[in-house]
Order: structure tokens, then sequence, then C-alpha cells
């Protein structure tokens, strides 16, 4: 039976909204890769942003590829390292 879209919408906005809580910077402060982990966090919210304006005009396909975009920025991040992350449910550690 196929995902309803609307149930995996609401799914993957809100394990992007608690990846984006939990996700810290992990290089330190004046380093080259924190700069890079405050990218791909930019990224992840710019993205987070996106699906919820999508959201709120009505198009649900759109706000779903924003979430899972803007979560594969954090996932990636976590796998670089410039995230310290915990939560196996939300990142592939």
């Amino acid at each position: 039976m196929p995902a309803d879209l609307n149930e995996k919408v609401n799914r993957y906005e809100n394990m992007l909204k608690r990846a984006l809580q939990k996700a810290k910077y992990a290089p330190i402060p004046a380093s080259h890769m924190h700069a890079v982990a405050e990218d791909y966090y930019t990224m992840a919210e710019a993205y987070y942003k996106d699906g919820i304006y999508f959201l709120d005009n009505g198009d649900p396909v759109n706000a779903l590829a924003s979430f899972s975009y803007g979560h594969a920025w954090l996932d990636a991040g976590a796998k670089l390292g410039v995230f310290a992350v915990d939560d196996e449910t939300l990142f592939t550690i």
C-alpha cells in the first residue's frame, strides 16, 4: 500500500524539525569546518522554510521534497562529522 502523501509530508516535516533542534556544531568556532557546519545548517533551515511555504500554498509534493533535501543536508553533515549527534532515528551515525 503506498504511503499517504499528507502523512508522509507531516512525518518528514517533523523529522527535519527535530533534526534541526538536535544538530549541534562539532568543529571549533574559528575553523574552516565550523563554516562548513554553518553552511549545511543554513541550507537545512532554508529547505525547512521552503517546505512550510509549499505546505501553506497547497503544494505537498514540493513540501515533501524540501523537507527531504533539508534533512539530507543535516544527515550528510552528521556523517561528515560537522554535527555532533546521538540519535540514530534521525541521523545515519
